[in-house]
């Protein structure tokens, strides 16, 4: 049977770095195996520890222990139910003081310091299942994918090679959770495999991450994300000497990535990949928009495809062939293009863009400190939503400028309906903006302007309209009735019923004196469904919608 060594590195080798200080290769291999002999008969383990170097501990241990690693992007009571489900015999574990879950769950334990060190390197079967590391679920739920450790060793080995750090190792700060496959990569397996020295916490605000750097002896590497970065460099503080920047997860711009080079100094990279693939491909994005693979990955086009921008990834460490989930385009020399991601397009009145590019725009609107675009899903109640919203964080700005500047930069088809003005974005600690998370605002941004579900109107039997509607068949006219709706909505939308209009209106059955009628509405931005009740059904429905004058 075929095995590679679990850390290649030598056993008094300086491996971590931790606040009470270094920490050698022998003494994470004697945690390891301390750790494997305590974990039982559980498999698969939930490894959800937010120390690093815990982290890399239980995932070594259940490596020693033949077990797999379950590596979620999140830890919620939601995620936690749904891998019980699919894996009962699993087990948590955690560095929490507390577990609030009720599933099987180990808390870490530190262990002594001054105990004999491992005087072996372990090693691990080439095509064991080491984790199962899941989608960070930004455009849906979270999917595991198979990982193998000679895949794995293969992967990193070819990174590193791209990188220049299988000739130059670099000690490694880090601001990617080690559960998310970039950080799992780029700091978890550089360290074990790349012979990377490692800062053992999770620095997440500016000040965390220059104390983590100066801990950490040169050169140095910062994996992070553009969220971080651009933290980082605004909070214009000094920051330690950087040798190499590293990120992923979202989109960077060319003028961060300058500017970050400018200030810092260090040489910036990008690495592309997605849990499925892995890394497969890197660049610089200050010298060139292309991306080069890794050494045995291959693009072939998607069979049967009417985009011939859609890719599939095989070859090298990938365990098997994945479609990109970004369109590219094939440069002369071999290398790619970036063109969006597939679910990044959008299709309004038969004219396409790209949330991304959207985004970008709104973004370069003159005091936008940040917003995004996105495709929300219309509620259980609601008709079909079609149209963009937008969140914007702009303090000095009205609703009406950002809109008024939008329009001198998009057709109007790519308007966001609504514009929701927020304090901050749900950025995940990837510094992704999951889909759920900006359907959550936008379904509470929904709730809280919605009109209240129901109005009712005693219309009294001495009313004077019934005088002249109808002279011995008294009934409420339907104008009156449309009247009410109409200041209702208005009511709700703080308008003037001047600005409304009845797109529709049908009249099921008649309202007679002494009649107690129910108005319900269910609205989004611009357009407001009703029915008029009574006790015995239904009377009116119809819907009222913006306009610049009002049809009854």
């Amino acid at each position: 049977m075929i095995s590679l060594p679990l850390v290649y590195a030598d056993l008094r080798q300086k491996m971590f770095y931790r606040p009470t200080g270094a920490v050698m290769v022998g003494q994470f291999i004697r945690d390891a195996h301390a750790l494997a002999a305590q974990l039982g008969t559980h498999d698969p383990i939930v490894n959800i520890c937010q120390d690093r170097y815990r982290f890399m501990v239980g995932f070594a241990a259940a490596i020693l222990a033949g077990k797999t690693n379950l590596l979620p992007s999140t830890y919620t009571e939601e995620t936690l139910r749904q891998i019980f489900a699919d894996a009962p015999h699993a087990l948590c574990l955690h560095d929490h003081d507390d577990w609030p879950f009720p599933y099987a769950h180990f808390g870490y334990q530190e262990y002594p310091r001054d105990l004999p060190l491992a005087e072996t390197l372990p090693q691990v079967a080439a095509a064991h299942v080491v984790a199962r590391v899941f989608t960070s679920g930004s455009t849906g739920l979270p999917v595991p994918h198979v990982k193998s450790w000679d895949k794995l060793v293969q992967n990193i080995q070819a990174g590193a090679r791209q990188l220049g750090l299988d000739a130059q190792p670099m000690s490694l700060v880090g601001t990617v959770p080690p559960q998310h496959m970039f950080g799992f990569e780029s700091t978890v397996l550089l360290c074990l495999i790349g012979r990377c020295p490692l800062w053992s916490g999770k620095p997440f605000y500016p000040a965390d991450i220059v104390a983590a750097l100066d801990a950490m002896p040169e050169p140095r590497m910062l994996v992070t994300t553009p969220f971080h970065l651009q933290a980082l460099l605004d909070a214009d503080i000094p920051i330690p000497k950087i040798d190499r920047l590293l990120l992923a997860t979202a989109p960077l711009s060319l003028e961060l990535a300058a500017r970050a080079e400018a200030t810092t100094g260090a040489l910036l990279f990008e690495i592309y990949g997605s849990t499925e693939t892995g890394q497969i491909a890197t660049r610089r994005p200050t010298q060139s928009a292309t991306w080069t693979l890794f050494p045995g990955i291959q693009l072939t086009p998607a069979p049967a495809s009417l985009d011939d921008a859609l890719f599939i990834a095989a070859g090298g460490h990938i365990e098997v062939p994945v479609m990109l989930s970004d369109r590219v385009q094939i440069a002369p020399d071999g290398r790619f293009y970036l063109l969006g991601r597939v679910a990044d397009q959008v299709n309004m009145a038969g004219k396409r863009s790209s949330l991304n590019y959207l985004t970008a725009q709104l973004k370069a609107i003159d005091d936008v400190a940040d917003g995004v675009f996105f495709l929300p899903k219309a509620a259980h109640t609601q008709r079909a939503i079609t149209r963009l919203c937008a969140l914007v964080i702009a303090p000095n700005r009205t609703g009406a400028e950002i809109m008024a500047a939008l329009r001198e930069r998009l057709d109007p088809v790519f308007l966001p309906r609504p514009l929701i003005r927020v304090d901050t974005l749900p950025y995940n600690v990837t510094g992704k903006l999951p889909q759920m998370a900006l359907q959550a605002v936008f379904d509470r941004h929904l709730a809280a302007t919605a009109p209240k579900t129901q109005t009712t109107w005693h219309i009294p039997a001495a009313h004077p309209v019934f005088a002249g509607h109808f002279p011995g068949h008294p009934l409420v006219p339907g104008a009156l009735l449309l009247d009410w709706v109409v200041e209702r909505v208005a009511t709700h939308w703080r308008v003037s019923p001047a600005g409304l209009r009845i797109e529709q209106a049908k009249f099921l059955q008649p309202v007679l004196p002494d009649a107690q009628v129910s108005l319900d509405l269910s609205a989004d931005t611009d357009r407001c469904a009703f029915s008029v009740r009574m006790a015995d059904g239904v009377a009116v429905t119809g819907a009222v919608s913006r306009s610049k004058g009002i049809e009854v």
